[in-house]
């Protein structure tokens, strides 16, 4: 581009000399190149320059690198053109702090002044007499105030970069008047208003970048006939209206519109008549519709960008004409594919032999992943699937197709991360794990139905950071391979049924921050070096098997060393008489029992109320499919989770079904039955009623059934859809409501059913949607009662429950790690958590929080300047909506997520007792509501 480069030669005329004394500068240019056959100024016009640059020096109060006293070289910081009709004054970078004095403007001669990227300060100074000047550069510093119209009187200037300020104010209309203009950039300030249409008039124009500002309006129509424009960036502002037809733009090369409210669609010659188009930007946007079929003809097209819109319809064949296309991002939109049709894209995207990156994550792609996926350039680094609905198991006999995962997705060998979470997906993961994909970073396949064991070549994947295979049907050991991923941060198996010893190896990951192995069937020691350390980084909770470890870990001690041989000969001798009387006298009593079963079942059944029927062992195996994967909706603390219809009662219902294999299963189910049959509230999981009988193998079987909810949980919402159905999100309003609901909830718990019960375990997975979307707090198997003592100031003693505290990681209050017992104070601090993952959509336990940051501390930092910048990206752009339809909605949407981050940072602080309690966090939540609900009525 002419403009850059112009201004990367005036700097290189620079790069290698050294900046001199201010004196020695002045003379320099008073002196218009004395020496060299030039005549000095007058007298009277020496003086005047010198004084200005005497008032420029006196306004700089930071000079690192000693500019007033450097010896003298022929130039310094002059720049001295060869006719000499020109002078430049070249300060870039230098560490400078002060304010710049409007001083300058009597430099009438001054055609170049660049002070960018320094520590410049205050008010941005007058330079209206500068009729010289061609550019102007001031980016990068912390500039402020409102941009004189006077500037329009420079009206030579061509170059204007004062990016990267903290300019307010609106852009003035006048600068439509200096029509030499090839170069403007005002980004990264605070300018309001519209954009001027004067800004058609530059008809010179090449670069115009007004990104991150507070921008509003449409774009002006003369923008779009600039015909000498290249690039055009408007991002991160508050811009609305379409993109019209009637496009000039025959040269561009970049097109950044992302992150405003611009809808609602595109025009159908977009891609037309633009061979020179290199990059298109338009995510987080309103955009809707089908995507235009013309974007295949933008044959320079290298990185195109239609994320978080609005866009249906199959992803057009075209784009496998962008030959030279390197990243292609469609997620979070509404895109369709199915089992017969929609997946021809894929194929074709053989032809984009740069691709690295690839993204069709949460739309509405169903069916299997076709083998296709072979055809993709051998040299993609990312391919993300996830949030969709890719389901089904290739039939046995199909050579390319086994499992849900086609082997072909092997051949990728340069993928560095692979995303199919949040699906249907089934089968084996072996041909992700077998070894082929070396270059692997980050491998998430969780909240799927993958069954089979772990591959063990997964271990040759020795660049991988992040491994999440949680919320999946897995089995086996974890491979032994897996102590050579050196590189490992976060390892997340949980909700598996992975089974043997946990590996020693993990101890010498000294990068591993976080490790989950809970609620699988692991069974022996817990190792005691590396991050089992850390008992705050581990969570082993679910695996009844598992022995010893750290103290916090609360688990059984293991049994002692093996004997030796000869007191083990003494033992044997001794227990053979006493086993055979044991063994007659069990032999008698299992005959007994016999008969007595033969005579009568063994069949216990209470219910909860009247109102509904007891059921049966093979009621349940009816409902279910005989607990058939397909109907698997979640596992919980002591077993899983199956929806189903009984059909004497026509209703829906989640049937959670105890794994009595596992410690303390039985007593959860019955406390769990105690506190349920005591409690009742709106907000509180309905229990329709409980089974505890015998199963058709003559084994103990134990279930609780609840009333369906039909939109899944909070977790699922916030971070992966619900059942993999795609979504915008949750609303503001929505939020607030779920964060009243499971308040008031909690205040029931701990304040009115009498005794106060602590739940324990609150978190996103445990909050339930029915289909109002009201929320409902469920899984109660290891809330408790509290004693009735005073909590003292540390939180070491008082109001706490008489059992060991259970929890998940990321969400248990920081005193429970000195082995302090449950208290309500603990569900506050959760409560907390809960509302912060709300608000910024991000899981306490997500790979951004690590060595000293977590959620609270992150969110405390950014609270309450940049609060509107931390929240989720679908928050972001409904406040957007708020703020442009109206100041005072715009302002009562602050309001609310400035009160809702008070209430959390209250909640998490880390002294027990300096948390509010539920009953108070619930009244000021009703009033947030309330006030948010009213502001944005009107």
């Amino acid at each position: 581009m002419a403009v850059v480069n112009r201004r990367d030669m005036c700097y290189g005329q620079e790069q290698h000399v050294k900046l001199a004394v201010f004196m020695q500068l002045i003379l320099l240019l008073v002196c218009y190149g004395v020496g060299n056959g030039v005549h000095c100024s007058t007298l009277q016009e020496n003086s005047a320059d010198l004084q200005s640059l005497l008032d420029f020096k006196m306004g700089i109060i930071e000079d690192p690198y000693s500019l007033g006293t450097a010896a003298p070289t022929s130039a310094g910081g002059v720049v001295s053109s060869a006719p000499l009709d020109g002078h430049g004054l070249n300060l870039t970078d230098k560490s400078l702090a002060g304010k710049v004095s409007s001083s300058l403007a009597n430099l009438t001669s001054l055609s170049f002044l660049d002070l960018s990227s320094n520590h410049f300060f205050g008010q941005f100074p007058l330079l209206n007499h500068l009729q010289q000047l061609e550019t102007l550069y001031m980016n990068s510093n912390s500039l402020d105030g409102i941009t004189p119209d006077t500037l329009t009187n420079c009206s030579k200037l061509r170059n204007i970069d004062l990016s990267g300020n903290q300019l307010r104010g609106t852009i003035p209309p006048k600068i439509g008047s200096l029509t030499n203009l090839e170069f403007l950039d005002l980004g990264n300030n605070q300018f309001t208003g519209i954009i001027p249409a004067t800004v058609g008039n530059l008809t010179q124009l090449q670069f115009l970048r007004f990104r991150d500002n507070q921008l509003e309006g449409n774009i002006p129509d003369g923008v779009w006939k600039l015909s000498n424009l290249t690039s055009l960036v408007l991002g991160q502002n508050r811009l609305s209206g379409g993109i019209p037809q009637a496009l000039n733009l025959p040269i561009l090369l970049l097109l950044g519109l992302e992150e405003n409210m611009l809808g609602p669609v595109l025009p159908p010659n977009i891609g037309y008549a633009r061979p020179s188009l290199k990059r298109i930007s338009l995510f987080s946007n309103k955009f809707e519709g089908h995507i235009p079929t013309s974007i295949g003809n933008a044959l320079g097209l290298q990185i195109l960008d239609f994320s978080k819109n609005n866009f249906t319809g199959q992803i057009p064949t075209s784009i496998g004409r962008l030959s030279q296309l390197s990243k292609l991002n469609l997620e979070m939109n509404q895109l369709e594919a199915s089992e017969d049709q929609g997946w021809e894209f894929l194929y074709e995207l053989r032809n984009c032999m740069s691709l690295t990156m690839l993204s069709f994550s949460r739309n509405n792609l169903q069916g299997t992943i076709p083998h296709s996926v072979a055809n993709l350039p051998s040299n993609l680094q990312v391919l993300l699937l996830g949030g969709n609905k890719l389901s089904g198991i290739a039939p046995p006999d199909n050579n390319k197709l086994d499992g849900s995962i086609p082997p072909s997705l092997g051949y990728l060998t340069q993928l560095l991360v692979v995303d199919l979470s949040c699906n249907n997906l089934q089968g084996s993961i072996h041909h992700i794990g077998d070894g082929n994909l070396k270059q692997l970073v980050k491998l998430h396949l969780s909240s799927n139905k993958f069954s089979g064991g772990i591959p063990d070549a997964l271990g040759q994947s020795q660049n991988l950071v992040i491994i999440q295979l949680d919320q999946n049907i897995l089995t086996g050991d974890i491979p032994l391979s897996s102590g050579n991923l050196k590189a490992l941060n976060i390892l997340d198996l949980s909700h598996n049924y992975l089974s043997g010893t946990i590996l020693s190896a993990l101890n010498d990951l000294q990068l591993l921050s976080k490790l989950d192995l809970s609620y699988n069937q692991l069974q022996g020691e817990i190792p005691r070096n590396g991050i089992f350390e850390n008992t705050t980084a581990v969570s082993l909770d679910g695996n009844w098997r598992l022995c010893g470890g750290a103290v916090d870990f609360h688990m059984p001690l293991c049994s002692a060393a093996s004997r030796k041989i000869e007191r083990k000969c003494d033992l044997v001798r001794l227990l053979i008489p006493i086993f055979g009387f044991m063994s007659l006298t069990m032999l008698i009593y299992v005959i007994t029992l016999g008969k007595r079963k033969s005579r009568k079942a063994y069949l216990f059944l209470f219910s909860f109320g009247k109102q509904f029927p007891k059921v049966s062992h093979s009621d349940l195996v009816r409902a279910t499919g005989n607990f058939s994967n397909s109907n698997l909706i979640g596992r919980g603390s002591y077993g899983s989770v199956y929806k189903g219809k009984l059909t004497m009662a026509k209703i829906d219902v989640a049937i959670k079904v105890f794994n009595l294999e596992m410690r303390r299963a039985d007593r959860s189910f019955v406390s769990e039955c105690e506190v349920l049959r005591t409690i009742r509230h709106r907000n509180l999981l309905p229990i329709l009623t409980a089974c505890s009988t015998i199963d058709y193998r003559g084994k103990d079987f134990r279930a609780l059934i609840y009333e369906l909810m039909h939109n899944s949980n909070l977790d699922r919402w916030l971070h992966c859809g619900h059942a993999g159905v795609v979504h915008k999100g949750l609303s503001m309003d929505q939020r607030v409501s779920i964060a009243v609901n499971i308040a008031d909830a909690l205040v029931y718990l701990h304040h009115d059913c009498g005794r106060p019960i602590v739940h324990c375990d609150v978190k996103p997975m445990n909050i339930l949607l029915d289909e109002d979307m009201s929320a409902h707090l469920g899984d109660f198997g290891i809330a408790s009662l509290v004693l009735d003592s005073p909590l003292t100031s540390d939180g070491n003693s008082g109001r706490n429950s008489s059992i060991v505290v259970k929890g998940t990681i990321g969400y248990i209050a920081p005193e429970y790690a000195q082995s302090v017992h449950a208290s309500t104070y603990g569900d506050v601090y959760s409560f907390g958590v809960v509302l912060m993952e709300m608000l910024i959509g991000k899981r306490p336990t997500d790979s951004m929080f690590e060595n000293e940051l977590s959620i609270t501390n992150f969110v405390e930092k950014n609270f309450p300047d940049n609060i509107s910048h931390i929240i989720d990206a679908y928050l972001q752009e409904e406040c957007k909506g708020f703020i442009h339809a109206t100041r005072r909605t715009g302002n009562a949407t602050y309001k609310c997520l400035v009160s809702l981050t008070q209430v959390a940072l209250s909640c998490t602080r880390p002294i027990p007792t300096e948390r509010m309690n539920m009953r108070e966090i619930a009244v000021r939540l009703h009033a947030i509501r309330t006030s948010y609900v009213e502001a944005i009525k009107k």
